[in-house]
């Protein structure tokens, strides 16, 4: 009896701790598991207890990559419970705001942690070696998105000026505009990008999957309250969090969830799949010269997806800045009154659809709080494509297997360590 054994411990090149292991027996697949190791993080029993003022700061630690979704999500459960509509000028500040994260998140994917597989390098630090241009012109990318979150919020990582009801210092015309030709000075570097990775081969496989984002009727949504399914059409936000099931498996410290099939898929490719008829032109061109076309069912190509989306968020940070500077920028503070009840926030972290559902007692303190990750959503859908794919490679050798499932992993872009949010005891006494 044949038997080979390949064991990665940790995969690189992701946020967060997991392994893989695979157990091939007289040419079979016996063993094939995608475990999280990461250590719980507990961030909802923080959250439990607090005045809804401390609440999407606390909430926005969950992620230092993803803390602008995260802030953004909270808030927007908060002002649900509390009943409060934000102004048009916090709508549009948001939606900056959030492109700023989309941008530093997807280019970080892209050049630093999906690019050196297919350029033939080990590590980002290779890749500068061999192609130092495109490393310049990621960091160049990467510092416009710092700068842009700076501008809105005070600062990238875990923003201190947005807050329930609106902004609590508002950025002046003057740095919008300074913002405004950052972008387009950055257009170039944007279709150097879309040329790289149209030039690169990216791996053949498909397997087809539920696809679940946020949607919106006139835009490419990053924050919505409708939630669209490729299997079970549009719901709202809430009917979409009774009708999905997160559960625990035996070999990760993250939740699974499934909907209407055993897994789904959230994240860049997911959101251009269901949404690619609402992106701006030049995204469109960007995902004609990457032959990009939805639906799309290889998940190796979201990063592609990722391209088109960054294209996307920087043609449309110009035109919300267009917006606010024609109506020019008016303090529009909206008083908070805090009240009993439920709220559920809704937005598309770069990784995906992010949910958090919060509960508050009438003073304002949280009584119950829910956060639904992206990563969480996505390990079924990993574990399953693994599964698919495994049996077409199992004639390669072992370090070819080892790299495809890598590669296979760091193509969903996952954060493992928010993924690991939760952790239940349940503890007998015997009364002694």
């Amino acid at each position: 009896m044949s038997r080979r054994e390949i064991h990665v411990h940790h995969v690189t090149r992701i946020e967060g701790h997991a392994d893989i292991n695979v157990v091939i027996a007289d040419g079979k697949a016996e063993t094939l598991r995608w475990e999280v190791t990461e250590a719980p993080r507990l961030f909802e029993a923080m959250l439990v207890g607090r005045h809804y003022d401390d609440v999407s700061h606390i909430a926005s630690r969950i992620c230092g990559i993803c803390s602008i979704a995260h802030s953004l999500a909270s808030i927007r459960a908060t002002e649900q419970a509390f009943g409060i509509v934000p102004t048009e000028q916090t709508r549009q500040l948001r939606r900056l705001l959030f492109h700023a994260e989309v941008l530093e998140s997807h280019l970080l994917h892209c050049y630093f942690l999906v690019a050196p597989d297919l350029l033939g390098a080990d590590s980002a630090f290779a890749l500068a070696a061999t192609h130092g241009e495109a490393v310049l012109r990621a960091v160049r990318m990467k510092r416009l998105a710092y700068t842009l979150a700076d501008r809105i919020a005070g600062r990238k990582t875990h923003p201190i000026s947005c807050v329930v009801g609106g902004f609590a210092k508002l950025p002046d015309e003057a740095l919008l505009e300074g913002a405004r030709r950052e972008i387009e000075d950055a257009l170039p570097d944007f279709e150097e990008t879309i040329s790289l990775f149209a030039s690169l081969k990216l791996p053949a496989f498909e397997r087809e999957t539920e696809y679940i984002a946020l949607t919106a009727p006139s835009e490419y949504a990053f924050l919505s309250d409708t939630v669209a399914s490729s299997d079970a059409g549009q719901m709202p936000a809430e009917q979409f969090l009774a009708g999905m099931e997160e559960y625990c498996v035996p070999q990760s410290t993250a939740k699974h969830a499934r909907h209407a099939r055993r897994s789904y898929m959230v994240g860049a490719l997911a959101r251009f799949n269901l949404n690619a008829d609402r992106l701006h032109p030049k995204a469109r061109d960007a995902a004609s010269a990457l032959n990009l076309a939805a639906p799309c069912h290889n998940p190796y190509l979201i990063s592609l997806a990722q391209v088109v989306e960054a294209m996307h968020a920087a043609e449309d940070s110009l035109l919300a800045i267009d917006a606010l500077l024609e109506r020019g920028i008016h303090d529009e503070s909206i008083s908070v009154t805090p009240r009993a009840g439920r709220g559920i926030g809704a937005v598309e972290a770069p990784r995906g659809l992010l949910l958090h559902d919060y509960t508050y007692d009438e003073a304002g303190k949280l009584t119950a709080a829910n956060c639904v990750i992206p990563t969480a959503q996505n390990h079924g859908s990993i574990q399953e494509d693994m599964d698919s794919l495994l049996p077409s490679l199992i004639a390669r050798s072992d370090d070819e297997i080892r790299r495809s499932l890598e590669m296979l992993v760091r193509a969903y872009d996952p954060c493992v360590s928010c993924s690991t949010h939760g952790l239940r005891v349940d503890v007998a006494f015997d009364g002694r």
